[in-house]
């Protein structure tokens, strides 16, 4: 196979389960900067910001620095900036969107934005739904950093920023642009902050619906990692599912290793 001229590497499932290192983690990583290949963490995650999560990474023993870090608040706040610089956004979410949208020179407005952008907000209640449904049917754009309906949590699974973000959809009778995983705008984000195109960027992802699925609409090359969602046992279903197949399939990440590095 042709080496990858960058990496755009899911996080969660793929370099670690909650606050577990997976087995190779820091190596794929040690072993990239040696070989001065070009790579990005892509989350979906929407409430960290890029310190953040480069700090979660490090305290597992995976280097990391927030540069490196792409997250589904950046690339919403840049398909903003781009489509209407200085736009006036009224916000559902947390610490890592604000701080995104703000670098994006974006308004955040409590009155009569020109966009609603919703991403996970575990302070969510019935007036944040009711103002946000307002202002899509009044005409604001309605913008879902990322579609997860459930993430994982230490006493379990808890709603993600997509059943929030149905729950408005379904009120509004709007359909949000959605920027995270398996959407392409996320994908092409990183690979433009890479200075590549998609084509010469491969994804590296647990999940076929959502990392690779994503990979694939964008038009890169990509690397299914049996360490999270999708296994041996669930993989054929997901490929039915999706109409999805990765380019390449990794038992773990010492056979990624093998292959990309």
């Amino acid at each position: 196979m042709e080496k990858p001229k960058g990496l755009l590497i899911d996080l969660d499932g793929t370099l670690y389960h909650g606050r577990q290192r997976i087995e190779g983690a820091d190596l794929l990583i040690k072993q990239l900067r040696v070989l001065q290949t070009p790579y990005l963490f892509v989350t979906n995650n929407s409430s960290r910001t890029p310190e953040q999560v480069a700090e979660h990474l490090m305290e597992m023993g995976i280097p990391a620095s927030p540069e490196e870090v792409c997250t589904s608040s950046l690339a919403a706040a840049k398909y903003i900036a781009e489509e209407s610089p200085g736009a006036k956004v009224a916000m559902l979410g947390e610490e890592g969107l604000r701080e995104a949208l703000l670098s994006a020179g974006l308004s955040i407005v409590e009155h009569n934005p020109e966009y609603v952008v919703q991403g996970i907000d575990r302070a969510f209640h019935y007036d944040k739904l009711t103002h946000a449904v307002r202002w899509i049917q009044e005409g604001a754009v309605s913008i879902l950093t990322n579609p997860d309906l459930l993430l994982p949590s230490d006493g379990g699974l808890m709603p993600g920023a997509g059943s929030l973000g149905a729950a408005i959809e379904a009120a509004s009778g709007v359909k949000p642009t959605i920027i995270g995983k398996p959407s392409s705008i996320l994908m092409k984000f990183a690979s433009d902050r890479l200075g590549l195109a998609p084509e010469e960027t491969y994804v590296v992802g647990d999940n076929i619906r959502t990392d690779i699925a994503a990979g694939v609409y964008a038009g890169c090359k990509t690397v299914l990692v049996m360490t999270g969602i999708t296994t041996k046992l669930n993989m054929e279903a997901h490929m039915r599912e999706t109409g999805i197949t990765p380019d390449f399939v990794c038992g773990d990440l010492n056979e990624v290793i093998d292959l990309l590095c």
